[in-house]
């Protein structure tokens, strides 16, 4: 049993100014197995006032002192491997080899890639007579969600760091654990008091307080939209920098070809990784219409073989994050069968022996219209809607009729047609034929998906304000 009841303020474990406590779930067991302390708006005062002192002096340090930090983080951080691993699927339910392969690995990958943009980024400008000078904004507010952890805080601290940044970091309360072990990460790296502070909490009690607090400079969330629109309007009273990674419901067209058929199978393992809990999920398929019966049978064997059950097994999917989550992703799918859509595989209630813990079968839906349900809203589940269409205009038109815009997939054996496909696609970032993992390729959303862009070195101009001095060179060297 886990217990975190202290916050991480100017570089020391401090007591809550007011001890609240919230239990964690381990959503495989449906069992309490650990315990927060959760923050209100007098611990955000203090975190704030703490980050806006270590603004003063960290905002002008050397390139070569943020870099070193960064190199101690990254060292740290490999110490803890196993440690964050074992948080993460208690925490949220993702099987051990996942934790293991990818949800570690990104928060170690995004720090070091910070490193190496840090070594060569342009601050300075020089533009004749005026100097084009990038400063560090501030003092920035973190709020990160529960579905990759990891990936969210380092995406977030790493450039925030890199830059001149100090910081508050609100992880989610509801797996907690991985941002507590990160804070630990940040002091056995000497990360100079103040620089980052961490504390606990909800969205009404710290989420709130952070995002409308006046010497919070910059706010940075990951989550749903819903609650994206909250936090801008929190912020807004105070202008601040409103950086937000949204929702989304994203295409994968699939082309009449040679490749169908590795193309459907793919887009089924995608939308099932981490129990479909991403928000890039390709859970739109776009198929021929004509091809619909194919696309159905080799869809149907895809998820025939994907494994659900005790996440520190050798199962491929664990279960899904809490018991709210659950219920709603049980409520979209009974929406798709009442709206009339054809469930391949998959359904309602749990898998087959599993009795305990969040777990869904891998669902697949077929012959579903744009206007569904489950073609609109995001479902953060295991859950695919494969959609017809007659001509590739016509699924790039579907594929675009969404209020979101942060991924889109296009899969053909012909790269010329699928790039072009790709260029037509309204989304922050467009997987051709599975290409991903770039920690370099900006990651955000247009619409509402969210604004501004993370990962590489997109990431480190959120972090920035540009000053132009003017007159800056010699009057001569002007002329």
């Amino acid at each position: 049993m886990r217990e975190y009841l202290k916050f991480y303020i100017d570089g020391q474990w401090v007591d809550p100014v007011e001890l609240k406590t919230l239990d964690v779930v381990n959503p495989a067991t449906e069992e309490v197995c650990g315990k927060i302390a959760i923050g209100s708006a007098a611990d955000v005062d203090k975190a704030v006032k703490a980050a806006r002192k270590a603004f003063e002096t960290w905002s002008q340090t050397s390139r070569e002192e943020r870099l070193d930090v960064l190199n101690r983080i990254v060292a740290e951080y490999q110490k803890r491997f196993g440690d964050l691993a074992t948080a993460v699927t208690e925490e949220m339910g993702a099987p051990a080899s996942l934790a293991q392969r990818a949800q570690v690995p990104i928060g170690m990958g995004h720090l070091a890639t910070a490193a190496a943009i840090l070594k060569d980024f342009k601050f300075e400008e020089d533009r004749g007579a005026t100097m084009i000078v990038k400063e560090p904004i501030g003092v920035c507010g973190f709020i990160t969600p529960w579905n990759w952890p990891l990936n969210q805080i380092a995406c977030k601290v790493a450039p925030a760091i890199a830059t001149g940044c100090t910081m508050v970091l609100k992880p989610s309360e509801v797996a907690p654990f991985t941002g507590h072990i990160f804070a630990e990460i940040m002091h056995a790296a000497g990360v100079p008091a103040g620089v980052f502070n961490l504390v606990h909490g909800d969205g009404p009690g710290v989420g709130v307080a952070l995002s409308s607090h006046p010497e919070v400079d910059m706010v940075s969330f990951t989550g749903s939209t819903r609650a994206g629109i909250e936090v801008a309007k929190n912020a807004a009273p105070t202008v601040k920098r409103v950086h937000q990674e949204l929702g989304g419901k994203s295409p994968n067209i699939i082309l009449d070809d040679e490749a169908f058929a590795k193309g459907v199978a793919g887009g089924v393992r995608n939308v099932m990784t981490n129990s479909g809990q991403s928000c890039n999920a390709p859970t739109r398929m776009l198929v021929p219409s004509k091809r619909m019966g194919e696309a159905i049978e080799v869809a149907k064997e895809a998820a025939s073989q994907i494994t659900v059950g005790d996440p520190n097994g050798n199962s491929m999917l664990g279960p899904v994050v809490s018991e709210t989550q659950w219920n709603k992703i049980q409520g979209l799918i009974q929406k798709g069968i009442d709206e009339g859509a054809t469930l391949v595989v998959g359904g309602p209630g749990r898998p087959e022996g599993l009795e305990k813990g969040y777990y869904v079968k891998p669902t697949v839906f077929a012959n579903v219209t744009n206007d569904m349900t489950i073609a609109k809203e995001e479902i953060f589940g295991p859950v695919l809607s494969i959609l017809g269409y007659e001509t590739l205009d016509e699924a790039i038109k579907v594929g675009n009729d969404t209020e979101y815009g942060l991924a889109a997939y296009v899969n053909a054996a012909d790269i010329a047609k699928a790039r072009e496909v790709a260029s037509k696609l309204r989304a922050g970032q467009v997987s051709i034929n599975g290409g991903g993992g770039d920690l370099m390729a900006p990651f955000g959303g247009y619409k509402m998906s969210g604004n501004g862009r993370e990962w590489g070195d997109y990431a480190f101009h959120e972090f920035l304000e540009t000053k132009a001095m003017l007159g800056y060179a010699p009057k001569q060297a002007a002329e």
